[in-house]
């Protein structure tokens, strides 16, 4: 058995009628490619087969602590259904990106079996390019997002012809339970709290205003107490995208070019990361003025950052931080809103090297695990109330990708597009993802928030063409 962390549990514990916790990927492929130019659903479930062994998640099922004394774990679903998890859908004429959105909305807005393996696959067909769309959607609580790379690394290869795949082990490594372990692993739990809490207080009492309680009350006095002189945490504006979701979401897709952003990278002397969240902050501004609602200071981003090293690597679930950053929707000027955001983004490396690797980890286990469910969605219904505020606005995710084309069962992979995840008060996500000289954005907003999220796509070529402008302005000064 493999138990789950707090953070992994956390993202279980979000979840209800409204609210989901799995993320997702929709990918492009031109089955032009592949050797008999198709690519169906008994394609992929083909390649899955063969290499199923080397993907122990996708065979992993929830098996929860008696009374929830202790946190969940994985054990091995002995009666894996591959038909259950690998489906066919078809867009119907004439197969317009449109249509791809709004399909890969629907289905993104519904929760999974807990009692299977908390994972889907969508081969979509129909679409007018002729091409193939894939919509995988995998629980958070199995996956950050280095991990879901190191999955996709599994099922892609670097060309048609596909790759070698080492047979599995014999016998297979089994990791299922009985009733008996689950009740001894429960009551082993409840001993291990106390000394789980005792282990993180050094760690996470210094450092709770970089967390989701630095908008409690008390946080920032409990930090010096602890010693530690805290910053002032971000006041985080409220706007229409930070109320109560409703069970609907919206997806948008598109893409930029990579030499465009690094073109204007080099010329302002800052990073790729500094443009990508520059110009998510041009588009969300612009949504911003269309419905009246731009506040005077600017927005605070929640900026994910990995913590994983490669002593982590194969080991699944999530190791991230989650930090703060202000997204300066107040600044008109996109040169001055670019400048800004580098100064921040500089700021946010600082503090992330000297937080701890499991500060999420840690702080998660002031809460006893019976009471974690609760717990976690008290603290986000309180980021909705008329007493509480957003601890963030908005997430803003740039996931570095391969600059190689990749294939997967002979199709080649055109567009990889993230779909993330919201949750209460944190009702928009922008993850871009590059891959083969362009970025890859995928835009996740609840559908009665931001019912018109596509225009932020228009939003983000917009604040793009803007810095092109001050670059060229900036190099004829040079």
């Amino acid at each position: 058995m493999r138990q789950l962390s707090s953070l992994d549990t956390q993202f279980l514990a979000i979840e209800d009628g409204r609210r989901t916790g799995h993320v997702g990927a929709l990918a492009v492929y031109d089955p032009s490619t592949a050797p008999d130019a198709t690519m169906t659903c008994a394609t992929m479930m083909a390649l899955l087969r063969k290499r199923m062994h080397l993907l122990p998640p996708l065979r992993w099922r929830l098996s929860d602590v008696p009374f929830g004394l202790d946190y969940p774990y994985w054990v091995t679903d002995d009666n894996f259904d591959l038909t259950y998890h690998v489906r066919e859908a078809a867009l119907p004429s004439p197969g317009s990106d449109t249509q791809l959105a709004a399909l890969v909305s629907r289905l993104h807005s519904h929760a999974m079996d807990r009692a299977r393996p908390l994972w889907e696959m969508y081969v979509i067909s129909g679409l007018k390019s002729g091409r193939v769309a894939v919509y995988t959607k995998i629980h958070h609580a199995v996956i950050d997002g280095v991990s879901g790379a190191e999955i996709t690394g599994l099922l892609l290869d670097v060309s048609p012809q596909g790759r070698d795949i080492p047979p599995p082990e014999w016998p297979p490594k089994g990791t299922s339970s009985s009733a008996v372990q689950r009740w001894g692993r429960a009551l082993l739990g409840v001993p291990r709290y106390p000394a789980r809490v005792l282990r993180a207080v050094p760690r996470a009492l210094p450092n709770l205003d970089e967390t989701v309680f630095s908008a409690l009350p008390g946080v920032s006095r409990a930090g010096r107490l602890a010693g530690r002189r805290t910053r002032t945490p971000m006041a985080a504006p409220k706007t229409s995208f930070n109320g109560r979701l409703t069970p609907n979401r919206r997806f948008a897709f598109g893409r930029l070019d990579l030499e465009r952003v690094k073109a204007v990278k080099n010329a302002h002397g800052v990073t790729v990361n500094d443009v990508v969240v520059s110009i998510c902050a041009g588009a969300v501004r612009r949504w911003l003025i269309d419905h009246e609602e731009l506040p005077d200071q600017p927005l605070v981003a929640q900026i994910p950052v990995s913590v994983r090293t490669d002593e982590h690597a194969g080991t699944f679930g999530n190791r991230v931080q989650m930090l703060a950053a202000p997204l300066y929707t107040n600044i008109a000027d996109p040169a001055a809103r670019l400048r800004a955001t580098a100064t921040s983004m500089r700021e946010i490396k600082d503090r992330h090297r000297a937080l701890p690797a499991d500060l999420l980890i840690d702080v998660n286990h002031f809460i006893p695990p019976a009471l974690f469910s609760r717990a976690a969605r008290a603290t986000f219904a309180l980021a909705t109330s008329r007493v509480g505020r957003p601890t963030w606005n908005v997430v803003v995710s740039n996931v570095p990708g391969p600059q190689i084309p990749l294939y997967c069962g002979g199709s080649r992979l055109v567009a990889h597009y993230p779909v993330s995840v919201i949750t209460d008060g944190l009702g928009l996500n922008i993850t871009v993802m590059s891959y083969d000289g362009h970025l890859d954005v995928g835009i996740v907003a609840d559908r009665e928030q931001m019912p018109d999220v596509m225009t932020l796509l228009d939003g983000l070529e917009m604040a793009l063409a803007y810095l092109e402008d001050t670059a060229r302005r900036v190099r004829r000064r040079v």
